[in-house]
């Protein structure tokens, strides 16, 4: 794998764009295209950081959501940027292997190819920028041990299965409880990142389980399904006593921590990774990154403490 940038790095790098970008000319030729996983607010987020910096940098922008999940929808969208002579693409990967042959025929192609947020490492894409999961999944893991003591029985709730940066963190939650072995992992379930899906599996696995003293929430939706089923007369018991560990501060999330539902967040950084993204391609496209390297934008703990003082 190819070495980590320190977040602080990026951060000098996006400065440096910027003024690049500001006093820069020929940028108005380009087009960079951005490629989410799906449409959910997590990468509205990123869509906003992308969009400033191409704004800023003076490049045409295209924000390109697939209907669904599969990864052949993602290998269409690629292929049509292919087809469009687009300049760079930005890519949030569903299945990491489904895409690797399309990425190729684009770098093959001379188009500037990056992953963010989810990667597909052994396509020829030039680097990821974003959160390293499964160090982040340890972070959960660890906050979920220390909540509940070190045992009991805990479930996961997953988005997309298939998904790289989804499993890199149920990777991490794992590996930070396998050193207690009091705590046991009875069920995964996918959601396919659906909000109805995943209330309907968290209801389910709460009726099958109701000793269950904590739920991990993988992608986002995790953390505002469960605060929704525990808001339910049939739940409300279970409020408070079962410890919940979410990813991303949405709306919903953060509302389920003020109201005691949810424990802890995991935040990422969305919009700097959509910021970033955009500066990395339009440095590669000018020759400007030779030796492109992967960007690690970080992740907080956010609780009831810190919900009013932390930055992204």
């Amino acid at each position: 794998m190819r070495k980590l940038f320190k977040f602080a790095h990026a951060t000098a790098f996006a400065a440096a764009m910027f003024c690049a970008g500001s006093a820069s000319a020929g940028n108005e030729d380009l087009t960079i295209a951005v490629v989410p996983k799906v449409a959910v607010p997590f990468f509205d987020d990123c869509n906003a950081g992308a969009k400033e910096a191409a704004e800023a940098l003076g490049v045409n922008y295209q924000w390109v959501v697939p209907q669904n999940t599969q990864g052949s929808t993602q290998v269409k969208i690629i292929e049509d940027l292919i087809a469009r002579h687009v300049n760079g693409i930005a890519i949030s990967v569903n299945e990491p292997k489904s895409v690797e042959g399309v990425i190729k025929q684009a770098v093959d192609a001379g188009i500037a190819v990056l992953t963010f947020d989810s990667d597909s490492a052994n396509s020829p894409r030039s680097m990821y920028i974003g959160t390293i999961n499964e160090q982040a999944g340890v972070t959960m893991g660890n906050s979920m041990a220390e909540a509940i003591g070190g045992s009991g029985k805990v479930a996961i709730v997953t988005g997309q299965l298939g998904a790289s940066n989804l499993n890199e963190r149920i990777d991490g939650v794992k590996k930070a409880l396998s050193a207690h072995p009091g705590i046991e992992v009875v069920a995964l379930e996918g959601t396919e990142d659906d909000l109805a899906r995943a209330v309907s599996v968290t209801e389910a696995l709460l009726r099958a389980n109701p000793d269950l003293k904590g739920i991990f929430g993988i992608s986002q939706v995790g953390g505002p399904a469960v605060a929704k089923v525990l808001e339910q007369r049939e739940f409300q018991d279970m409020a408070g006593n079962l410890k919940v560990f979410a990813f991303d501060d949405l709306p919903d999330t953060i509302k389920g921590v003020k109201a005691g539902l949810i424990t802890g967040i995991m935040v990422q950084r969305p919009v700097t990774m959509g910021r970033l993204a955009v500066e990395h391609l339009v440095a590669q496209i000018n020759g400007e990154e030779p030796n492109p390297a992967n960007i690690d934008t970080g992740v907080t703990v956010v609780n009831a403490d810190n919900l009013g003082s932390y930055t992204k």
